[in-house]
């Protein structure tokens, strides 16, 4: 029920002299100074851990890291492409190497990310404007990869990474095709045992997941505060502006205190 803007029962927090206000979107809503924290979603952290950037671990960043550990349940020496270095990618980039991933590719159209990518533990990095990403990848891993992870909801990338695995191999994606069409599966490429997950929150516990990525940062494991940027809720404009073109990958809005 994360986007019916109500909670479990249906009804609404807020009501106005034109009806109720749909005012907890994601349940928690928007760009609200207060939210009302359901219990099952409030999570207890270690007393040192960083709460001001805590907030993207409940969302891409666990996504991420979650479809690595979780679904993939990845194993050193097995490789893994990321088709988009943003926050999810790079989550799952961190969690790869974490892992004990034997290669680690990312993908995206932005060169800085792409050097974030290799900063922060991709063996390769291809450029997605440059030619055919899956020619690149085949000449660094002839047979396929093992895992490819789709964090972009393009469709023709999505069946890249369906047509890059190798057998017995596993392709993840973290939503739909953005334009609402279904996607033509090549079933001829899943014949070699290879499996299609879609993926939600890295069907993750968070209760659980969610202090152990924060353990991993502590421990300097799981940079994760490299993909944060802070700006003040006035700047709310470029904020947005700076998502949309790349310029900051998981940016968050505080409040004045």
């Amino acid at each position: 029920n994360s986007f019916s803007c109500t909670r479990p029962d249906g009804c609404h927090y807020l009501q106005s002299k034109d009806g109720p206000v749909h005012g907890d979107f994601f349940n928690q809503s928007s760009f609200a100074t207060y939210a009302i924290g359901r219990r099952r979603g409030v999570i207890k952290v270690r007393q040192d851990a960083p709460l001001e950037m805590l907030g993207p671990l409940g969302c891409g960043i666990q996504t991420g890291a979650g479809a690595v550990f979780n679904i993939f349940k990845m194993k050193p020496s097995q490789s893994l492409v990321v088709y988009g270095a943003g926050s999810l990618g790079l989550s799952a980039v961190m969690a790869a190497k974490i892992a004990g991933a034997g290669k680690i590719i990312a993908v995206d159209l932005h060169p800085s990310r792409l050097q974030l990518a290799a900063e922060l533990g991709a063996d390769e990095v291809i450029s997605a404007d440059e030619g055919s990403a899956n020619d690149k990848i085949r000449k660094i891993l002839p047979d396929g990869v093992d895992f490819a992870l789709d964090t972009t909801a393009v469709a023709s990338v999505m069946l890249d990474g369906i047509d890059i695995l190798a057998p017995r191999g596993t392709f993840g994606f973290v939503t739909a095709p953005s334009n609402g069409k279904d996607l033509p599966i090549p079933m001829r490429s899943l014949m070699k045992g290879c499996k299609i997950a879609g993926i939600s929150e890295g069907n993750s516990n968070p209760e659980v997941f969610i202090p152990q990525l924060i353990d991993f940062y502590m421990q300097g494991k799981f940079p994760f505060d490299r993909l944060i940027k802070f700006y003040p809720f006035d700047e709310i404009e470029q904020t947005f502006h700076d998502s949309e073109s790349g310029a900051a990958i998981k940016p968050v809005l505080r409040f004045d205190q």
